[in-house]
């Protein structure tokens, strides 16, 4: 008998294309996961790293059983022990603790997975019940998302299938190829109808390479860029007057500002030719349509929301909103009708405001700094899930400290033991998505997905709500709203909102929106206008407009730490997922330091060889590969692996600051100074 069946499920990582998959499997084991060909963004194609998905399912280092820790914190020695033995200790020292002071206890959570059940329902729920501290969950898209909101009103722009028609296609700050493959198949698609493609990045990334053009500025130089080709603009008259007259607010007051924004002094500040800046304010004032493609990497810096502000205003001054393949796309996932509350029931808090912990500094915050604790009281208890905050989160040495505390009770839903892992009290064996419910957004376009388990949990493992519901029982929370199964929490997540027959039979659903929501203007801000000057924005810094922001440890100000450095992910990671995947790590091979000859060669850099990567925070050592890949004055530290796994026991975040940006109070991991010299150790060391 032919025991194979197809289920048609959801991609759960942190990725704009958000693709309908279909694994095939056989006698109760997932065999092959691939893109769903009846999905139109999907378009049967998966990246690389989601195509091992199966292969990340049933590894042979997966987590099993619940498991308690026998040996130091950080050792990552473990005993195995019952699910009743675990959910009896934890709730036996969270109730300890929550009569005491609820506050002190923090819950840990971000995108492992994107999906509403399994990262924002009956966890919520537990919470708000408990009383714990909230968490302020901003370490990736906050400055981007605030100041997108603060500009057009929420997180929308056009429709990502119409890029395929535009004709100039400005590609800001992604690495299309590598975090964005469906839509870079639309631009190629659009390339091939005569469209000219530019890279803004100041790494030359595999994007790059096949784009037209690359403008490589310097890291958090990207608003003094927009605000040159605004002057442009104004100065060649490629210009909507009645576009900007009818449909945005505070166009005299921008207007003023650009006009000091020439583009010999945003070259300077930028790092780049002036030419440069002229030729593509005439290819962006004089191309229809042309369009947007911008990315989080922008937003990374201290100035990181009055760069996305910056960048949203133009395709206003050109009207290019009227037609449905001009504007801008950062993020779609403010057009989702989602229904939060009854996700979250943040009602549960009847009435108590607990104080709230920015993840950005989690290691202050464990560490006892007041300020980062918000004046409430010192972490006693986390419960940590759909995160690896010991190698995620920056300046990790003070977040290695603040989990190696004896006094810290930690709890981690993991599938693998991770970095974060190894320093728990108790790890809870979590399913992966082929095994659960769940219901997503997109934020690269504008489907609602619908993920069906397609086999049964491996080993003891259960889902990450099942968790927080056999928690809620066992501390004695009795609201019929503890109850409710997975399935049920995927009903809710749309409520009326949305058809969940046409979910069931088709696994996704197109959301009804304008081909061209903004032609006639209608954003969604208090004004209906695009606004400029943001009346928000004012009540909180100096003006409404933006500006540029330089950054705090720019390249080249401290003669100690004199490059500036980025870290975006190696090709075949997302974020700290998949590096224990044997196959996408032999391919990224070890981790990495891009270092440009010019600075190479006076540090005796070679290719090959170990370096050190320093500054007042931390020290990182790694392989360099000299490259013209990064330019000048600044080096590429491709992340995210697990310490466990670097030369020293250390990642990339060894450097990066606790820093936030100037709005969304997110974090700054591209804001970053650091020294290269070649390391007094072996490179096999």
């Amino acid at each position: 008998m032919n025991d194979t069946r197809e289920v048609v499920g959801a991609c759960p990582h942190d990725c704009p294309d958000t693709c309908s998959l279909i694994t095939t499997v056989q006698a109760g084991r997932a065999v092959r996961v691939r893109g769903n060909p009846a999905h139109p963004p999907t378009d049967g194609v998966l990246c690389t790293k989601v195509s091992r998905y199966a292969e990340r399912t049933h590894h042979p280092e997966r987590i099993l059983t619940p498991l308690r820790r026998v040996g130091a914190k950080g050792e990552g020695r473990f005993e195995p022990i019952s699910w009743d033995a675990a959910l009896d200790e934890i709730a036996t020292r969270l109730k300890g603790i929550a009569a005491r002071q609820p506050q002190a206890i923090l819950p840990y959570s971000y995108a492992g997975t994107m999906g509403l059940v399994q990262g924002e329902s009956m966890d919520r729920r537990f919470f708000h019940q408990l009383g714990a501290s909230l968490l302020e969950r901003t370490i990736c898209a906050t400055a981007g998302g605030e100041a997108l909101t603060r500009t057009l009103g929420g997180k929308v722009g056009m429709k990502v299938e119409f890029f395929a028609e535009s004709k100039l296609i400005l590609i800001w700050g992604s690495n299309s190829i590598a975090s964005n493959l469906h839509f870079w198949r639309l631009a190629q698609q659009a390339r091939r109808g005569g469209a000219r493609l530019v890279c803004i990045d100041p790494r030359r990334t595999e994007t790059a390479d096949k784009c037209d053009e690359h403008i490589a500025l310097l890291p958090g130089t990207d608003a003094a860029l927009a605000l040159a080709l605004m002057h442009e603009l104004i100065a060649h008259d490629w210009l909507d007057h009645g576009y900007i007259e009818r449909h945005t607010l505070g166009w005299s007051a921008l207007r003023e500002r650009a006009l000091l924004w020439n583009p010999e002094r945003a070259a300077q500040v930028c790092g780049v030719a002036a030419g440069q800046i002229i030729d593509l304010a005439r290819a962006y004032g004089t191309t229809k349509p042309a369009a947007i493609r911008l990315n989080y990497g922008v937003q990374r810096c201290a100035g990181g929301g009055n760069a996305v502000r910056a960048i949203a205003c133009l395709p206003a001054l050109t009207g290019a909103w009227r037609q449905r393949a001009g504007g801008l796309l950062l993020s779609s996932s403010g057009a989702f009708p989602v229904d939060r509350a009854a996700l979250q029931r943040p009602d549960l808090l009847a009435g108590r405001r607990p104080r709230t912990v920015n993840m950005v500094r989690i290691g202050d915050a464990l560490l006892g700094d007041a300020d980062a604790l918000a004046g409430g009281p010192p972490i006693e208890a986390l419960v940590v899930y759909n995160s690896n905050p010991v190698a995620v989160a920056p300046e990790s040495a003070k977040v290695v400290r603040g989990f190696a505390r004896d006094d810290l009770f930690t709890v981690v839903l993991e599938h693998f033991l991770t970095d974060t892992a190894d320093y728990a009290d108790i790890v809870l064996p979590a399913t992966t998505q082929l095994e659960h419910w769940d219901i997503h957004l997109a934020y690269g376009h504008t489907d609602v997905l619908l993920n069906r388990p397609a086999i049964a949990p491996v080993g003891q493992a259960k889902s990450n709500a099942r968790i927080f519901r056999e928690l809620a029982a066992r501390m004695g929370f009795g609201a019929p709203c503890f109850a409710d199964s997975d399935e049920a929490l995927c009903r809710q997540a749309y409520g009326d909102n949305l058809d969940f027959g046409e979910l069931l039979h088709h696994g996704f659903a197109s959301l009804k929106i304008a081909d061209a929501p903004f032609a006639e203007g209608g954003f969604p801000t208090a004004s209906g206008h695009c606004e400029f000057n943001s009346e928000q924005t004012s009540t909180d810094e100096r003006d409404g407009l933006p500006g540029h922001v330089p950054n705090r440890e720019p390249s080249g100000q401290d003669a100690r730490y004199p490059l500036a450095m980025i870290s975006p992910p190696a090709r075949h990671f997302l974020n700290s997922s998949f590096v224990n995947v044997q196959s996408l790590r032999s391919i990224e091979g070890e981790p990495l330091l891009e270092i440009h000859p010019d600075d190479a060669a006076p540090r005796g850099i070679v290719s090959g060889a170990q370096v050190e990567v320093f500054n007042d925070r931390g020290r990182y050592h790694c392989n360099a590969r000299v490259s013209d890949r990064a330019r000048p004055g600044v080096v590429n530290g491709l992340g995210i692996w697990w310490r466990k796994l670097g030369p020293r026991g250390t990642n990339v975040n060894e450097l990066t600051s606790q820093a936030l940006t100037d709005m969304g109070r997110g974090p700054t991991f591209y804001d970053c100074a650091v020294q290269v010299a070649p390391s007094s150790a072996p490179a096999s060391a």
